[in-house]
C-alpha cells in the first residue's frame, strides 16, 4: 500500500498511515512500513511507534542507509573529509509549521557540510539565509535525487545557483542537497552514467 509522499501531489495522512499500521497488525498481518532513506532522520518514526505501542502492538525497527551517506556515495566521496571540514550538519528546511529556521548565522560562517532534507520546496530559502548571513556564494552544492535507485540523478554547481538548479535539473523526487560537499576535482567525471547527471555552471 503505497503511502509515500511526492512533491506537490496528495499523501497519505500521518492519522491515517497510523490507522493501518495498527488494523492490519490486530488482524494477524506481519506488517512492515518501508520507508525511503533512514526512517531516524526526519521521519515520522517516533509518531508511528507511539501509536502502535499505544495499540499494544509490537514493534521492531530495523535501520535504512541514511540519505545523505546514499548521496554521497553516489558523488563517490565523503560526508567529512580532513581539511575539508570535521563537522557534518543534516537539517530539514521543512517542519510542522512550514519552512523551518536554524541558526543562519552559525551555519553561514562555519558551514562546515551541510545536508539538507526535505529541500526542494524550500531551496531558494535555504540559499537566500545562508547567502544573507556571509557564506560563501561559491560553496559547492550538489542535489541528489532518488539516492542509490536506478532512476538517481545529480545535479550540481554552486551555493548562488542552488534554486536555478533544481528548477533546471527538473529535480522533483526526494532528494537531499549537499552544501560544502562535492566530489574531489578528478573523480566528478565519473560519478554516474551521463543521462543520470547535470552540472550547473562552473
Amino acid at each position: 500500500m503505497a503511502v509515500g509522499k511526492t512533491r506537490g501531489a496528495a499523501a497519505a495522512k500521518q492519522g491515517e498511515i497510523h490507522r493501518l499500521l495498527v488494523t492490519h497488525a490486530r488482524n494477524g498481518a506481519l506488517v512492515v512500513r518501508l520507508k525511503s532513506g533512514d526512517p531516524a532522520i526526519f521521519g515520522r518514526t517516533d509518531e508511528e511507534i507511539t501509536a502502535c505501542r499505544q495499540a499494544r502492538v509490537a514493534v521492531e525497527v530495523v535501520p535504512g542507509v541514511t540519505a545523505a551517506s546514499a548521496a554521497a556515495a553516489a558523488l563517490a566521496c565523503s560526508l567529512t573529509r580532513r581539511g575539508r571540514n570535521s563537522a557534518l550538519t543534516l537539517l530539514t528546511a521543512r517542519d510542522s509549521e512550514g519552512l523551518a529556521e536554524h541558526d543562519w548565522k552559525r551555519l553561514a560562517a562555519n558551514p562546515g557540510g551541510l545536508a539538507v532534507y526535505m529541500g526542494v520546496e524550500a531551496a531558494k530559502f535555504v540559499q537566500g539565509r545562508l547567502m544573507l548571513h556571509g557564506a560563501d556564494r561559491a560553496l559547492p552544492v550538489c542535489i541528489v535525487e532518488n539516492a542509490s535507485r536506478p532512476d538517481q540523478k545529480i545535479v550540481s554547481g554552486r551555493l548562488e545557483e542552488l534554486g536555478a538548479l533544481i528548477e533546471a535539473g527538473a529535480i522533483t523526487g526526494p532528494a537531499v542537497i549537499l552544501i560544502g560537499i562535492a566530489a574531489a576535482a578528478e573523480d566528478r567525471g565519473a560519478l554516474t552514467p551521463p543521462r543520470r547527471h547535470a552540472a550547473g555552471s562552473r
